[in-house]
């Protein structure tokens, strides 16, 4: 669903280049209930601009506990890191599903950071990814 202030057009670029996942949690927005987002990786309180450099696919979860975080702290180490930056970064570098493919492990400092900042395990994504798995659209491709 497009923002105001996000032209809808390029919230579709945005969409099609994400494959409708969610850029950080990796869940589909074709059986989501809620609208997907496209999250400003750099804030625009931070001066992100409104472009696709800078633009993610998110799952309203997922943005939600992003909200403007750009940095969180890694659980192992205790320092403050930037978060998992899909456009600069990959998703298999720093993250990887458990062996039931229910939970995303950190597999580096940003990993652990964004998978703590985002709650990307809280039990409703678990839940869902159960769910989902039943349905064969789980784990993602």
């Amino acid at each position: 669903m497009p923002s105001e202030s996000i032209p809808a057009a390029l919230c579709r670029r945005v969409q099609e280049r994400a494959n409708g996942l969610c850029e950080y949690c990796q869940s589909p927005d074709k059986v989501s209930n809620a609208s997907f987002h496209c999250d400003h990786i750099l804030p625009r309180t931070a001066g992100g601009k409104t472009e696709l450099t800078n633009l993610a696919w998110a799952c309203p979860w997922c943005n939600t506990h992003k909200h403007t975080k750009t940095y969180a702290r890694d659980s192992q180490t205790g320092r403050n890191v930037p978060l998992f930056n899909p456009r600069f970064k990959q998703w298999k570098r720093h993250f990887t599903w458990s062996e039931n493919f229910l939970y995303i492990i950190g597999r580096t400092r940003t990993g652990r950071a964004t998978v703590d900042a985002l709650n990307m395990n809280r039990p409703e994504h678990v839940n869902r990814r159960r769910l989902l798995q039943l349905a064969q659209e789980h784990p993602p491709i």
